[in-house]
């Protein structure tokens, strides 16, 4: 009896450590997937290890055979990659959440801006200023950009201009460092931070509709993946990402 029990307690440390999971997530969604993992681990479960990057380049690293759970994205095009790859659980696939693409200045410098066909973009930049975004090679942020300023007619003048990013936090980053002058993120990266303000925002239909799918991987589909999956889109977690800005589905 002793013996079985010296076992169990032997085997405990594993059992927790089986559960643990691994979420990888566009970079706009740190912040509330920071507060929700909390709440998560809060009732019970271990807190999954959170990995924090372009879409992108978190699919790439899914598709050669990063040990994942859950996979969101910032856009669908990045979702749909993992599909046509095989590497996503298809029935788990929701669209929990939608955002604002926005643009940004140092909030030492605010500007109130109406953004629309015509809108003089050089004259906010000033002479050798760049306008900070994600690459809109593959990057969602950028990808949004590239489609919202080509609506408006701005591409060509502005697309020599874009001091192009590794994801949306690195946009973000280089507009409150005064790098620069102006910036194209989301509204929730603007919200965290104290150092840029919102000069506009883009018409809604100047770009795809901003949205996040989020699954479950093929390889990382486990009862707990798809029990913290069901947490996000419930009440706990929709009250986290409405109070971290984001419009929810």
């Amino acid at each position: 009896m002793r013996f079985l029990l010296f076992l169990c307690l032997l085997l405990l440390p594993l059992t927790a450590g089986a559960q643990e999971l691994t979420f990888f997530a566009a970079a706009s969604l740190t912040d509330a997937l920071k507060d929700i993992s909390a709440i998560w681990a809060q009732q019970g479960h271990a807190a999954p290890r959170l990995s924090f990057g372009s879409s992108s380049t978190l699919a790439r690293q899914i598709e050669q055979g990063a040990p994942v759970n859950l996979f969101a994205s910032a856009d669908q095009k990045w979702m749909d990659y993992l599909v046509q790859k095989d590497l996503i659980v298809v029935d788990t696939r929701k669209e929990l959440l939608g955002n604002d693409l926005v643009l940004i200045v140092p909030a030492d410098k605010p500007a109130h801006i109406d953004i629309a066909s015509g809108l003089d973009l050089a004259k906010l930049l000033g002479p050798g200023g760049r306008i900070a975004t994600g690459d809109p090679a593959h990057v969602p942020v950028g990808i949004y950009a590239e489609q919202a300023l080509m609506k408006l007619g701005l591409w060509d003048s502005i697309s020599p201009r874009l001091a192009r990013t590794e994801d949306v936090r690195a946009a973000l980053l280089l507009v409150e460092r005064g790098e620069a002058p102006a910036g194209i993120v989301y509204a929730t990266d603007a919200a965290v931070s104290k150092g840029v303000m919102i000069a506009g925002v883009f018409p809604a239909n100047s770009h795809d509709p901003v949205v996040y799918p989020f699954a479950v991987t093929k390889a990382g589909d486990t009862p707990e993946s798809r029990a913290l999956l069901a947490f996000l889109a419930g009440p706990d977690a929709r009250a986290v990402f409405v109070r971290r800005g984001f419009k929810v589905e």
